[in-house]
């Protein structure tokens, strides 16, 4: 099974839900890349969809077809932009509560394409944390 470029998860290699103190089940996980498509414009373009594992784990976004790359060699790109989106309203109405933040998206700045990138994300219903990770 190939590894992604990047992977979500956040403290012990999960994410986590703070306000329980456990990892985040099924929350949806969207990654996009960033396209400009004029000098006042950027839009991000959907590359992969998964879903947190019962550990809280997304290991799984890796491209199955990216447009403009084969999804054997898809590999991030240096100086690009790209999105993590995490659809957390679907993870607190699962658990019976509500949230204020629907979603959360981290952007961030690929330096090295060579590096892993850890996208680590602790949550709860009011607040939410994120951290480059290793």
């Amino acid at each position: 099974m190939k590894k992604s470029p990047v992977t979500c998860h956040g403290l012990t290699s999960t994410v986590l839900d703070s306000s329980l103190g456990k990892p985040a089940s099924g929350v949806v996980v969207r990654l996009q890349e960033c396209e400009t498509v004029s000098p006042n414009m950027d839009i991000f373009q959907p590359l992969a969809e998964g879903k947190t594992d019962a550990d809280g784990r997304c290991t799984q976004l890796y491209p199955e077809s990216a447009p403009g790359h084969e999804a054997d060699e898809f590999k991030l790109k240096a100086g690009t932009l790209y999105k993590v989106v995490f659809k957390t309203k679907g993870y607190f109405e699962g658990t019976g509560r509500k949230c204020f933040y629907p979603w959360v998206e981290i952007t961030f700045e690929v330096s090295d394409p060579a590096e892993h990138y850890h996208i680590p994300l602790l949550i709860s219903p009011y607040s939410y944390t994120t951290y480059r990770g290793s």
